[in-house]
């Protein structure tokens, strides 16, 4: 439900927005300020989910979130935005990014205690693909909205799924204690959490090759545009916003049903190259249809890097340090999608869109040919076996 509700409003925010300025600069400044709030406080909100109870950091979190979808509704029916003033929306987007700062590490560290170690990779599978299920209904739920009625429809309703999210959460029985003894300072926390992963020769590198091919690979924050070049609506939007995780629901459900991977590394390598591949073909692209296959495509393989990095954070991390990796995990994930889509627009302003689409997809193919040549460990890598 929050996923659901999460997606529908970055349709929704992002059509409003480009309605009003008709400039693709702002849909980065969306992205910037989610990525803001994540930068800054994700190593603290890491160190937080390994002192605090994760239930409790995750239930706070998700009710910010919740008062943040009705600041939206409220400025949308009072016509408080309007065009050349769309300031009110960073503003909002920032105080959600915070409260998902700190959600994010929490909600990891959580699920890595309500599962067992040996079921890892099968629950990463698992919850992948029921975020990409929600992930599709999402967008598509805001495009429809949206294009039936207009924005303040779409954020009530994602006000309300919000709600059902936390109330989900809060029927979690599990008490989760705090790991870490009270007396640790939080810069040696944190210090103690980027020790160990610089010590990694595999989850770095595998990072830091996530981090790079959707820094660079951000189309889907100028999607908008691309619906209007594509001479489809706010529906056609929510359509296209879903294909990537409609394949990539696919490939979940694949993978979760197969034993587990014996050529991790080369797959990793491989799928980060077809996603970037999809993107240079889908900025030609000029037929929906196609458009669309290519999504779909991409993210099949994105899938294939979510579930191969998110296995390895929760095997090759042990419990007591999962909130902070995990924060880690956030800064160089998290904020690149958000980086990625102000990368985008940035491009999209000074390059144009579809060159500015090109580029990164052309840059996502350096990233991986310098993570290959700098990485025998990950490049070589085959099972992901558990600490």
């Amino acid at each position: 439900m929050s996923t659901v509700a999460r997606e529908a409003q970055i349709v929704v925010i992002g059509w409003q927005v480009f309605a009003l300025t008709n400039d693709p600069l702002t849909l980065g400044l969306v992205g910037l300020s989610e990525a803001l709030p994540l930068i800054l406080v994700a190593l603290y909100a890491g160190h937080v989910a390994d002192r605090s109870d994760r239930r409790r950091i995750v239930i706070a979190g998700n009710a910010v979130v919740l008062l943040s979808a009705l600041a939206l509704l409220a400025f949308t029916t009072t016509s408080f935005i309007a065009r050349g003033r769309v300031w009110p929306v960073y503003a909002v987007i920032f105080l959600s990014g915070i409260a998902r700062a700190f959600t994010r590490p929490a909600m990891t560290a959580l699920s890595a205690e309500l599962v067992p170690r040996e079921l890892y990779t099968n629950a990463v599978t698992w919850r992948s693909s029921s975020w990409q299920m929600a992930a599709v209904g999402g967008p598509a739920l805001g495009g429809l909205l949206y294009g039936f009625s207009g924005p303040a429809l779409a954020y009530g309703i994602v006000a309300i799924l919000t709600t059902v999210a936390l109330l989900g959460v809060a029927f979690i029985t599990h008490e989760a204690k705090p790991i870490e003894p009270s007396d640790v300072r939080v810069a040696e926390s944190v210090k103690i959490g980027l020790r160990f992963l610089w010590r990694q020769p595999v989850l770095l590198p595998a990072m830091t090759l996530d981090l790079f091919s959707v820094l660079f690979g951000g189309a889907t924050a100028l999607l908008p545009v691309f619906a209007k070049l594509l001479g489809v609506g706010p529906e056609g939007l929510g359509v296209l916003r879903a294909a990537p995780a409609a394949g990539s629901i696919v490939v979940g459900l694949w993978v979760a049903h197969r034993p587990p991977m014996r050529r991790a590394g080369p797959s990793l390598f491989a799928a980060v190259a077809i996603f970037g591949l999809c993107m240079i073909a889908f900025a030609l692209s000029r037929n929906f249809w196609l458009s669309l296959a290519l999504l779909v495509v991409s993210g099949m393989a994105d899938n294939v890097s979510v579930i191969i990095r998110g296995t390895l954070v929760q095997t090759l991390t042990p419990t007591e340090m999962l909130g902070r990796v995990a924060a880690v995990n956030q800064i160089f994930i998290g904020t690149s999608n958000e980086i990625g889509a102000f990368e985008s627009g940035v491009a999209a302003r000074l390059m144009g869109v579809v060159p500015s689409v090109i580029f990164g997809g052309v840059m996502t193919l350096v990233v991986i040919a310098i993570v290959a040549m700098r990485s025998r460990s990950l490049r070589e890598m085959r099972e992901m076996t558990p600490v």
